[in-house]
């Protein structure tokens, strides 16, 4: 067969194939434009399942020198140099979307910018573009109707109507969630399903997608690093808040919606041994990074990307959210208070008297302190300061206050009044928590010499991996020897875990060594922690109790066990009255 040149339509289709999916993707490069033109209320109508798209905005609006250039193959004004492909700061840069979009649908678009006093429309069919003068507001509004209309095998395979719009209505959401100073509405058959404010406030625009209840639910992110030009900032919700799916991972790179392996693995190991299996979290994560250091320009779609360094960025967001779900170990105080230290917090080096301060947060944070007989030596200095052992502001109270517990129920629920409800604290969980957290931050678990130990029969196979991970094992204060080929004894354990059943131990071992054995050394950690804590049904005194709790409480997370099961839910004051229709 002899070479041929293709026609414009057809190459144009051809292209479309790419950029254009399905209907959400004409939704998605509409309004990008419409984001990058600088629009600050943008509204998107779609109607005959999905293949009528209207998409309006009140941004700056195309050039009537330009409109014609603008349906053609691979014009744009975001781009000029080969430079400027890797420096890319706009959603949109490939000049392909429009010349796609009109070679599938009968598009008109209507247009004006500041500069004239008349708009421009543009009538699009088969590639073919008429234009003429109209009057019209400042700002476009781009009409698709009968989308793949000469497409009939691409029609063939779009899902039904609901699905499709369902595609649509997410696209809208995750735009909504980063462009928050945008006024968005999106209208299904007439009928409006999602409208914000732009009010400028991320946590406004979530309530306004979502729901107050999944705003409350939020802990903020944010973690700056001048030097290598990073910036994460957004929300991850806590173990309270939990999905079935990633759905609701809603992450962007330079405000541009992604989908990022590495991003997500981050978020992933972050919420490890916090969330049950198959849960997840809900997140709105940006990350700014400078533009040369990623390269968006990897697929069509836009929605991978490539990092210049990848283990960075990926330790950065870990580091970010991990951050934002670990309680606060220092209270900052106010320059207008001042905070009184005991003298046991004053310490003596070479004759000098200085105060204990937090390591991380003397540089950063105004303190104000008071002493008995306190007078700062002009040889004090920040590094000097950072010698000494960090101050926890809150343990240097005189008395901590006591926690105001009514009770157990069925010997396994700590209840507790609080000042906003009743809060139900499982024992078990709670103290398996604390002891995970304890051992995780110890260099070395203590552990217990067990001078008599019952022998214990194995397998070969068995003693090969208790061999090959005996290191591990000692790690976590447990060794082991070996009395034959297949019978063993356990010299030493951790020696919170010493009067245990040496079979119910081994048994356990045997059972995380036998499965997968990525990560083991934390499931070892989770193994001793579990059989450590007290257990559900164990009746416990008050100050047994208090001590759980006390110690709870001061957990970097204490949201839910290393299993990710919850660990407390609080009743509302209110909700409880309600049921008993009081009025207050």
């Amino acid at each position: 067969m002899r070479i041929k040149q293709l026609s414009k339509n057809l190459i144009n289709q051809i292209a479309a194939g790419e950029v254009i999916e399905r209907p959400a993707s004409v939704v998605k490069e509409l309004v990008e434009n419409s984001i990058d033109a600088g629009s600050k209320k943008i509204s998107v109508e779609i109607e005959n399942e999905c293949r009528n798209i209207r998409v309006a905005d009140n941004g700056c609006g195309i050039h009537p020198d330009d409109i014609m250039l603008a349906f053609s193959k691979h014009a744009t004004s975001k781009i000029a140099t080969d430079e400027d492909l890797f420096n890319i700061s706009t959603l949109g840069f490939r000049g392909e979307a429009l010349a796609s979009i009109i070679s599938i649908a009968k598009v008109t678009c209507t247009t004006r910018t500041a500069d004239f006093d008349y708009g421009t429309r543009v009538i699009c069919e088969n590639s073919e573009v008429k234009q003429d003068k109209t009057g019209c507001a400042t700002g476009t509004i781009m009409q698709v109707e009968n989308l793949f209309y000469n497409l009939p095998a691409r029609l063939k395979f779009l899902r039904n109507s609901k699905t499709e719009f369902s595609y649509i209505h997410e696209l809208i959401q995750s735009l909504a969630l980063i462009n928050v100073n945008v006024a968005f509405e999106l209208k299904h058959d007439g009928k409006t399903v999602l409208k914000t404010t732009g009010s400028g406030n991320q946590k406004i625009a979530t309530e306004e997608i979502f729901s107050k209840n999944i705003s409350k639910n939020l802990k903020e992110v944010l973690k700056t690093d001048k030097l290598a030009g990073l910036k994460i900032s957004g929300y991850a919700s806590t173990p309270d808040l939990v999905r079935s799916s990633k759905k609701n991972y809603y992450i962007y790179i330079n405000s541009r919606t992604v989908k990022c392996p590495i991003f997500q693995k981050a978020i992933d190991n972050a919420y490890r041994n916090t969330l049950g299996n198959g849960k997840y979290p809900f997140v709105i994560l940006n990350l700014e990074i400078p533009t040369s250091d990623v390269d968006v320009n990897v697929h069509p779609t836009k929605k991978e990307v490539r990092y210049h360094n990848t283990n960075q960025v990926y330790n950065f967001i870990y580091s970010a959210i991990d951050m934002a779900l670990s309680n606060n170990r220092f209270m900052p105080v106010s320059e207008n208070k001042v905070v009184d230290i005991p003298s046991s917090n004053v310490v003596r080096e070479n004759g000098e008297r200085f105060l204990k301060i937090p390591q991380n947060s003397f540089e950063n944070r105004n303190y104000a302190f008071k002493s008995p007989k306190f007078e700062p030596s002009p040889s004090v200095t920040t590094q000097t300061m950072k010698l000494f052992e960090p101050l926890d502001v809150q343990k240097q109270q005189n008395t901590e206050p006591e926690e105001n517990i009514i009770g157990q129920y069925r010997n396994t629920y700590i209840l507790i009044e609080k000042e906003d409800g009743l809060e139900i604290v499982d024992q078990h969980i709670a103290e398996e928590r604390t002891i995970y957290e304890k051992l995780k931050s110890q260099k070395e678990v203590t552990s217990q010499l067990l001078f008599i130990s019952d022998v214990l029969d194995i397998s070969a196979t068995e003693a090969e991996l208790l061999k090959e991970n005996s290191d591990k094992l000692e790690r976590f204060g447990y060794e082991i020897m070996f009395m034959s080929d297949t019978q063993i004894s356990f010299k030493k354990v951790p020696a919170m875990i010493s009067k245990l059943n040496p079979q119910d131990l081994l048994t356990d071992i045997l059972e995380n060594l036998s499965g997968d054995l990525d990560n083991l050394e934390e499931k070892i950690l989770i193994m001793t922690s579990c059989k450590a804590s007290v257990k559900a049904g164990q009746k416990l005194n008050m100050w047994q109790m208090q001590e759980i709790i006390k110690k709870w409480r001061k957990c970097e997370k204490p949201y839910t066990c290393p299993h990710g099961r919850p660990i407390s839910r609080t009743l509302p004051h209110k909700e409880i009255a309600a049921f008993f229709e009081r009025q207050k």
